[in-house]
């Protein structure tokens, strides 16, 4: 546990938060259809797959598993703790008969009842396992408990319909991030106008410094800079907006270190105007971190928001979950953004007095290729890894007794979810293409950060870059 880890962490864990954490992997492991036995007298063998032979353009093809979801059962109490203080949580999964599709703000219940419906179990796991990259798979599970407020059945719904969002509706981790800037550059000579034009508006957001990762604020937070007045609305498609939202936000979850596990934006407001204003993709970001992303916002800092904007942020604000709409600041001034980012850390373009200049350095073709040897054994390791962490998770729901203290539990998730992480940086060549902060060094071999690559190599700058500057 690294030191100053906030609550509801790993390694922070009331009892009961841990209890909570226990039933929330009960129920995802049986979602995934890892459970087929009795486990705490409950009885989970219901818990089955069913497959259909299915006619499809004159073949024959199998119909995707469904779940069969049920409730707890009677006469479970829920959560107990033992004297040796290992957990003895009932496990269940929500009975999707009493999920009501109404009252849903993002529609997620409705996508939980598709994905039970229509995606394979282990299509979900690997969904899962793909989000979990470098993450401690605790910690990522625990974000969707607190988001819920450790209510375990909303937090299985939020989360397996993230996967079902990841996986059917954005492909954030097989297209997105696997293909990223360097095949948007082939797209924009592509001789197919649609084709063409969605790789030409991708470029245009980082080509011009619509949004940037820079610096940290007074609490370590990596920061992301929007520079509202930027974004004309038209200019780009929603597609590409939506593609560069999520590029965005997975990007950064690349510079979140423990303790340090939430990012914060900077919306510099100078010199916007209603021709900036675009509620659409406003909508779009709003459901990515309450839905999709919980727990990942710090800070939300507006600088220097003129008057025409007060109406617009009464309307954004009725949008958002109280919760969220808490962490959003205003600062008329560098005097007021200071108190939630040191002077050193703020750009001169927002009165700083850090001299950094946004500049986009070019992707090249092939500068993703790779020697694909190495890529089956890391993963292989890595399923290995996998299969290891799913292992000890199923030993701890089999417990009747206390065999081993959850102390001890921990230390060994916490000893396989750091070989999770290692294996993941030596993977992550093969499966996400280079970005801007590869390129410049933020990020570096093995995820080494260098939040200030530039100062480090001295004043010299890249061969090739691009500035919002050229393309006024």
């Amino acid at each position: 546990m690294a030191p100053n880890t906030p609550a509801g962490r790993p390694g922070t864990l009331t009892p009961e938060q841990e209890g909570k954490l226990r039933e929330l992997w009960a129920a995802t492991m049986k979602v995934f259809g890892a459970l087929d036995e009795e486990a705490n007298g409950v009885e989970v063998a219901s818990l089955a797959t069913t497959s259909e032979t299915i006619e499809k353009d004159g073949k024959k093809e199998k119909k995707k598993s469904r779940l069969h979801v049920f409730r707890r059962n009677k006469g479970d109490k829920g959560d107990s703790e033992t004297a040796s203080g290992a957990s003895t949580t009932s496990t269940s999964t929500p009975d999707i008969s009493r999920i009501s599709l109404e009252d849903d703000k993002h529609g997620q219940n409705k996508e939980f009842r598709d994905a039970i419906a229509n995606t394979a179990p282990e299509d979900l796991r690997k969904a899962f396992w793909s989000m979990v990259k470098l993450d401690h798979p605790d910690a990522l599970l625990l974000r969707f408990l607190r988001a819920r407020k450790w209510d375990v059945e909303k937090a299985l719904v939020m989360m397996i319909s993230t996967m079902h969002w990841r996986l059917e509706q954005m492909h954030v981790d097989d297209d997105i991030m696997k293909n990223g800037e360097e095949a948007a550059l082939k797209e924009s000579k592509s001789g197919d106008p649609k084709v063409k034009k969605e790789g030409e508006d991708f470029l245009a957001q980082l080509r011009m410094g619509k949004s940037y990762l820079h610096g940290l604020d007074t609490e370590g937070r990596p920061m992301c800079i929007v520079r509202a007045r930027l974004h004309r609305a038209g200019e780009q498609s929603e597609a590409s907006l939506e593609r560069y939202t999520v590029y965005t936000i997975e990007t950064a979850r690349l510079l979140l270190r423990p303790p340090i596990d939430t990012a914060t934006i900077v919306f510099d407001m100078t010199d916007f105007s209603m021709a900036n204003m675009d509620y659409a993709p406003v909508k779009f970001m709003i459901k990515c971190f309450e839905a999709n992303y919980p727990e990942s916002l710090g800070t939300v800092l507006v600088y220097k928001a003129p008057w025409i904007f007060n109406a617009i942020w009464n309307v954004i604000k009725g949008w958002l979950d109280p919760v969220v709409a808490g962490k959003v600041h205003f600062a008329k001034n560098v005097n007021e953004l200071e108190k939630f980012v040191p002077k050193s850390q703020i750009p001169k373009e927002l009165d700083g007095e850090d001299p950094y200049i946004y500049s986009y350095v070019e992707p090249v073709e092939g500068e993703n290729a790779r020697d694909q040897a190495p890529r089956s054994a890391l993963e292989t390791e890595r399923q290995e890894l996998v299969t290891k962490y799913e292992e000890s998770i199923l030993e701890w729901m089999a417990e009747a007794e206390a065999v081993k203290t959850l102390e001890e539990r921990r230390k060994e998730r916490d000893a396989v979810a750091e070989r999770l992480r290692a294996n993941y940086w030596k993977l992550d060549p093969y499966v996400r293409a280079k970005s801007l902060y590869d390129r410049i060094g933020l990020v570096g071999e093995g995820g080494k950060l260098s939040f200030y690559p530039e100062r480090e190599r001295g004043s010299v700058k890249p061969a090739v870059e691009t500035s919002a500057d050229d393309l006024d």
